[in-house]
């Protein structure tokens, strides 16, 4: 039996969730990920950062990626403003946007992630209006949905993460760090409740176990 490959990369800001960009040759997965063969399982917009998966297996990119799977991704959005009990209800419920209304989502105010990484370039803030910190769990996926749910609650993201697909985490990953891990099916939460979630997770070196890097070194192949 092949075992497919799977590799978890925290995408950094302004990186393309492809690997080639010939017509205007902006940073892309290839130049963090030296790995042939493989695939992004749904995309990652370049203005967000975070966790995307790649495989070499066909079925596997599609339940990462197909919403029918209902997989949760969380998000770590830092908004302009502090939402009320009453937008991140709206979250909680679903909220009307132009391609129709969201499903229930997880959604809770959280603290500024312990050891977050500076973004490069940095958030443009504006000083007379303070931020805040979401965690938002979705188990669908449209185009920018995370940025059009919480404008349409009146709180605009200025930063977006991706902390979480399924079990998998950005632990231990730095930005444009990467590491391959085992699999023989998508792990899935049982549940998400909004007061279990984890906060503050402290970021670390990326491991050096096989299969990951950090930025512009490469490893040695493990054999398939």
């Amino acid at each position: 039996m092949i075992v497919p490959r799977l590799i978890l990369l925290n995408k950094p800001y302004g990186v393309l969730p492809q690997f080639t960009d010939r017509e205007q040759g902006r940073p892309t997965l290839a130049d963090h990920v030296p790995v042939a063969g493989v695939y992004p399982a749904g995309r990652l917009d370049r203005d967000s950062e975070g966790l995307l998966a790649l495989s070499d297996d066909g079925a596997l990119i599609a339940r990462i990626a197909d919403p029918h799977h209902k997989l949760p991704k969380t998000y770590w959005a830092q908004v302009e403003g502090v939402p009320t009990e009453e937008a991140l209800d709206r979250l909680r419920r679903g909220v009307e946007l132009n391609d129709g209304p969201t499903l229930p989502a997880g959604a809770r105010l959280m603290a500024e992630p312990a050891g977050l990484w500076p973004r490069d370039p940095p958030v443009r803030f504006r000083a007379s209006i303070p931020t805040a910190w979401i965690e938002l769990t979705l188990r669908e996926g449209r185009n920018r949905q995370v940025r059009r749910m919480t404008a349409a609650v009146g709180f605009p993201t200025l930063r977006l993460i991706r902390w979480a697909i399924g079990d998998w985490t950005l632990d231990g990953l730095a930005p444009g760090a990467w590491r391959e891990v085992a699999v023989q099916a998508p792990p899935a939460r049982a549940k998400v409740a909004d007061d279990k979630t984890p906060e503050g997770k402290r970021w670390t070196s990326p491991p050096t176990s096989r299969g990951s890097a950090t930025p512009g070194t490469r490893r040695r192949r493990s054999p398939r």
